[in-house]
């Protein structure tokens, strides 16, 4: 028998592919290079991000001027919301999606090949990935709370 679906004995991460990705058909491109990576995909679903699941993992950005945008953004179609579990993978999953900014994010990073600015204002840089070990916890409760319960 395998690991669980959720163990959390090792570092999880989570991962969501944002419309902007899943629209131009790079789930499978963004998967394959997670797992040739040596990570696993220990859960994974499509689904419409709801307002109040976006609210609440944007909560530091709520009362920002430009949060409608996100939100717009992010109900935009849907998304692909993963968990993805392995030794270093929360710093490694955000070396592998490169800096937010597509525009500055380095070639051969899943921002810097595939995300861009496309027109002045609208960037879309295709996934998110938890940027500490607190946070994954966190947002992978609000995305798959069925592993908490």
């Amino acid at each position: 028998m395998g690991r669980p679906i959720f163990d959390e004995a090792v570092e999880s991460t989570l991962i969501v592919m944002k419309p902007d990705g899943y629209r131009r058909n790079l789930t499978g491109e963004v998967i394959a290079r997670i797992e040739r990576k040596g990570y696993q995909v220990t859960a994974i679903k499509i689904m419409e991000a709801e307002e109040d699941l976006l609210r609440a993992h944007y909560h530091e950005l709520v009362e920002r001027p430009f949060f409608p945008e996100i939100l717009s953004y992010m109900t935009s179609g849907p998304v692909v919301a993963m968990v993805v579990q392995g030794g270093q993978v929360i710093t490694g999953m955000r070396a592998m999606l490169g800096v937010t900014d597509p525009t500055l994010a380095a070639p051969g990073t899943i921002r810097g090949d595939f995300g861009r600015e496309w027109e002045p204002g609208v960037i879309e840089n295709i996934a998110h990935g938890s940027d500490s070990p607190e946070n994954a916890k966190r947002e992978i409760s609000l995305w798959f709370p069925e592993l908490f319960a």
